[in-house]
């Protein structure tokens, strides 16, 4: 045999021993993000080789492969993942995003842009960040996500409590801050459950928000909802369950040692009578605190075809409050369709609904409802309680505190026997028709319909002996009905023009809002068992209420974005409102802005950086608006009123305050500068805000108006004010670690906002009171040009007087003895007065922050997340009211109080010459650091899975607000109360960081159950 022929066989030979020693086998997996969700298209590609695949629509594969070889997994928008093939059969693949690649797309009002396109200041926050812990409202999900944005409870871990959102600060004074919620473009509608939010993002600039015109001032919150996809049906069940407890309480004085500190009160104040122990020893928090729980279960089902795709779901919610009696439940349904009728035609439906209840207990004593010495607040009660009483006397009945202050109720009766019920349900309905008229032109039109209808309860038996026994009981209802239906209609044109891209947004909008209400009571009912539903029996009515206002809002609104070669930028919105609610001469407002963004880093000289992989300059000016005041408040009105003609009463009417044809918006001038940085292949991504905002044309009221004028409202509305709020944000996203089995990713932001009254009526003070009624006090909130909004005014605690001629500068209360407060003398006229009274205080923090942490291993996956606020001061009205003398009180103030034998002190003697003072002493540093939410996963492997013809099943355990770390002597320094009406905090930006009777804050450990069919 020839040479040739025999080195040809050899080579032959050689090859054939080594294909055959690559054992050939199959593999197969599932490849999913880091949130568990699968991803289909995903290329599964030998390396160097044609052979591959892609995933379906379960992010499912299947693939042969030799051992030794190498498979490449990559995706648009995700980082790239590579395996070296062993013996295994079966892979689980998890993808991170890459912000180097991924080009999402944000919502921005009427349209979508893509995130390397946005010019103003957009934060998105994922679907996997709004559930990273169960959450009975997604506001509530918001804290600590997104700089800018502060969300706070309104009332502690109260079930059901309102959600406050403030975007960039105080935006008004008398005006609502909160910003306006678009979901699924329908504005001004109710937050969805957040398992059924696929995205969020917090619109904060004017070139964001002033495609919503007259409302978008406090920032826009863009919501959408899940929708279905193409494939098979899937269906998704999540359950959690919680366990929760109070995260603090107060130390309180034992019986005993109330009653030694009684009697010390007594021998302070010349009272020789010892104080009547009635001997028994009650913890009063322990008796209306409980160990509470939340339940929730949603299944959802979604899927699709090439014309149609649909989703659904219904979510059960049920919480058990931490106060006896309290507890909220709620079911809600959602579904969406989008169905493609014909190839130019699009037509879509989002449809939801829920019923909740809400029991409520009282909290946030103001002192109202005919109840005088705070009879009407559980939390206040349990703290002021004389803990030497009994629940209830010999004869059954509860017992009341009577020995010491005011007579009070005892806690336990009102939380226990008092019914405060609130049924509130929502309807949603929102249809649109899309269609492509040309091949780069679009007409949409939508049309919604909601309706919320909420009725309120409430019954206070004659059992309440302080409460309601003098009256036979009370009881009332209370119903709100409001309608919205919203019709918009917009054309999008785009087109390539030159080297760039050019989209045009043109439409009209019509909004009409009718809220009505009625409210009944009575007292004197003749049984407790029919509670607010008897009111037919009661001997005495109360007199009745009823009212309906409506609102029209008719709009043409355009938007210009133009990208020319990928680098510079250029949006130009424009929106024109006309508004019934306002007067005769200002019906309507023109809202404009403009922005420009540059691509610095596809400029040639950049483009190819190793360290630089990303860099946008952006820059932003316009004008947006607040509507600022309710209907018919520009009109002349009359005001209603009983009166006495030949002793009889009959029913009047007197002017209440003349018209006002010139009252328009209040219109904030905002400028935003920006820069997004991304770094080493955008694994340090970061991004920095400044902007400055100028509210004009506040309105506000001015009570320049004679009295001999006669109207009854001597504060008539007017265009005479201005504030300025201005700060930074900063968003700093990491890559730590990212490998095959392991990784790390960080989130930070900080925000600081600085706000400044800069003009007032007549440029004068004015005050607010932010007490409870029975304090007997007023002014203690100031506006004052040049300051702040909304700090704290009273008088300037100096220390303890220790007798004798009083240090220079300072001053007492009259009468006063060694052990007594002493104060500054501003006025320096020898005494205390009003006129001593300053700023003492400061709610506003300095900065907000959020820092976020994931871990993932292999199956296991770690988030820690921590929330905070730092230099906000604290009004402590608990202390207020517990260093009194006429209530219990906390050890730290007993053990403490100036006495022979611990006179250098800064704590007063008990039973002290001050009443309920409002003074610097008990405002606090309220800074803190909380371990807001720690939780553990993991996902079952998917070869188990598999054999289980599941997607994906999972397991968390989580916890929330294990951990506080804070100066504050409160029950926890996330505080809002309420505050008397009518300047209630809820509708006011003047009364913030006040603490008294809020339902405390719970601490929270949730198990958790995902299955993906």
């Amino acid at each position: 045999m020839k040479l040739k022929t025999r080195l040809s066989l050899i080579v032959i030979l050689l090859v054939s021993i080594s294909l055959f020693s690559q054992e050939k086998h199959e593999i197969s997996g599932t490849v999913s993000d880091i949130a568990n969700n699968p991803l289909p298209g995903v290329n599964v590609i030998v390396a160097n080789t044609s052979r591959g695949t892609t995933t379906d629509f379960d992010g499912n594969f299947q693939l042969e492969v030799s051992t030794g070889e190498v498979v490449e997994f990559s995706s648009l928008g995700y980082v790239a993942k590579s395996i070296t093939v062993t013996d295994a059969t079966t892979l689980t693949i998890v993808l991170e995003e890459d912000s180097a690649q991924l080009d999402e797309v944000v919502v921005v009002g009427y349209g979508t842009v893509k995130k390397s396109d946005v010019t103003g200041s957009v934060s998105s926050i994922k679907a996997d960040e709004l559930t990273a812990y169960p959450v009975q409202n997604a506001e509530q999900a918001l804290q600590g996500r997104a700089a800018g944005v502060v969300v706070q409870s309104n009332n502690g871990g109260e079930p059901g409590a309102p959600i406050s959102i403030k975007i960039r600060g105080n935006t008004s004074i008398g005006a609502s801050s909160s910003p306006l919620i678009v979901v699924d473009g329908f504005v001004g509608a109710q937050m969805p459950q957040a398992n059924d939010i696929a995205s969020m993002e917090v619109l904060k600039d004017a070139s964001a928000t002033a495609i919503y015109g007259s409302r978008g001032s406090n920032g826009v919150v863009m919501v959408t909802t899940k929708k279905g996809k193409k494939g098979r049906i899937s269906v998704e069940l999540n359950t959690t369950y919680a366990v929760q407890n109070t995260s603090n309480s107060l130390d309180l004085l034992s019986a005993s040692d109330f009653v030694d500190y009684q009697n010390e009160i007594r021998s302070n104040q010349g009272n020789t009578t010892p104080f009547p122990d009635a001997g028994y020893d009650t913890d009063w928090q322990d008796l209306i605190y409980q160990s509470g729980s939340t339940q929730q279960h949603q299944v959802s089902v979604s899927g699709g075809s090439d014309n149609i795709n649909f989703y659904a779901s219904g979510t059960y919610f049920k919480q058990d409050g931490v106060i006896v009696n309290s507890g909220f439940e709620k079911a809600t349904f959602l579904s969406n369709i989008d169905t493609q009728i014909t190839d130019k035609l699009k037509f879509g439906m989002n449809l939801t609904g829920s019923r909740e209840t809400k029991e409520g207990v009282a909290t946030q004593s103001t002192g109202s409802n005919g109840i005088g010495g705070g009879g009407d607040d559980v939390i206040s009660l349990a703290m002021r309680f004389a803990p030497d009483l009994p629940v209830q006397n010999a004869d059954g009945s509860y017992t009341t505190q009577t020995a010491v202050g005011d007579p009070i109720d005892n806690p336990y009766a009102v939380a226990t026997l008092r019914t405060d019920e609130t049924k509130t349900d929502d309807f949603r309905v929102n249809t649109y028709l899309s269609y492509d008229i040309l091949e780069n032109l679009t007409f949409k039109t939508t049309f919604g319909y909601s309706t919320r209808n909420r009725t309120q309860g409430l019954y206070v038996p004659s059992t309440l002996v302080v409460s309601a026994s003098a009256v036979g009981g009370r009881a009332s209802i209370q119903n709100w009905k409001n309608t919205t239906v919203l019709s918009e209609n917009y054309l999008t044109y785009t087109k390539e023009l030159g080297n760039g891209n050019l989209t045009v947004l043109g439409g009209y909008s019509y909004q009409k809002d009718v809220n009505e209400m009625s409210y009944v009571a009575g007292t004197g009912l003749i049984s407790d068992s029919f509670i607010y539903y008897g009111l037919g029996s009661s001997t005495g009515f109360l007199q009745p209420d009823s009212s309906i206002t409506t609102r029209e809002v008719q709009s043409v609104f355009g938007r210009v974005n133009y990208d020319w070669a990928d680098k510079y930028l250029i949006t130009a919105t424009v929106r024109r409102d006309g508004a019934s609610n306002f007067a005769e001469n200002e019906k309507y407002a023109t809202f404009p802005s403009a922005a420009l963004g540059w691509k610095v880093s596809n400029e040639d000289f950049l483009k190819d950086s190793e360290t630089i992989s990303n860099l946008k300059l952006r820059a932003s000016y316009g004008v947006t608006g607040n509507p600022s005041i309710a209907s018919y408040q520009s009109l002349a009105r009359f005001e209603s009123l009983y009166a006495s003609s030949n002793g009889e009463t009959v029913l009047a009417v007197t002017p209440d305050q003349p018209a006002n044809p010139d009252l328009k918006w209040e219109s904030s001038y905002q400028a935003n500068f920006g820069v997004d940085l991304g770094l080493f292949d955008s694994a340090i991504r970061v991004s920095l805000d400044y902007y400055n905002i100028d509210t004009k044309d506040l309105i506000l009221g001015n009570n320049g108006t004679p009295e001999y004028f006669g109207f009854l409202n001597d504060e008539i509305l007017t265009n005479l004010g201005e504030i300025n709020n201005s700060g930074f944000e900063v968003t700093i996203n990491t890559r730590n670690i990212s490998t095959d089995d392991f990784s790390w990713t960080t989130n930070f932001n900080i925000s600081r906002n600085k706000n400044e009254v800069v003009s007032l009526v007549n440029d004068k003070d004015l005050f607010f009171d932010g007490t409870p009624s029975y304090f007997s006090l007023d002014d203690s909130t100031i506006l004052r040009v040049g300051e702040e909004i909304g700090l704290f005014w009273g008088y300037d605690y100096a220390g303890v007087y220790q007798g004798g001629t009083a240090p220079d500068g300072t001053a007492t209360l009259p009468d006063a003895v060694a052990g007594d407060p002493l104060f500054y003398d501003v006025d320096e006229s020898g005494d205390i007065t009003e006129s001593d009274k300053t700023i003492i205080g400061n709610p506003n923090p300095d900065f907000n922050w959020g820092l976020n942490n994931d871990f993932r291993y292999k199956n296991f996956d770690l988030n820690i997340f921590f929330q905070g606020s730092s230099g906000g001061e604290i009004f402590n009205m608990t202390n207020v009211q517990l260093a009194n003398g006429d209530s219990n009180t906390t050890y730290d103030y007993y053990n403490n109080a100036w006495r022979a034998g611990n006179t250098d002190t800064d704590v007063p003697r008990v039973g002290n010459n001050s009443f309920r003072e409002i003074s610097s002493r008990f405002v606090e540093d309220g800074s803190y650091v909380r371990l807001k939410n720690i939780a553990l996963g993991y996902n079952l492997p998917g070869e188990i899975t598999e054999k289980l013809k599941m997607q994906n099943i999972r397991f968390s355990v989580s916890a929330q607000n294990l951990l506080t770390i804070t100066d504050y002597s409160g029950l926890d320094p996330e505080v809002n109360y309420e505050g008397t009406s009518p300047d209630s905090n809820i509708s006011s930006n003047t009364l913030s960081g006040y603490d008294f009777g809020n339902y405390p804050t719970v601490k929270s450990v949730n198990f958790s159950l995902n299955i993906k069919f």
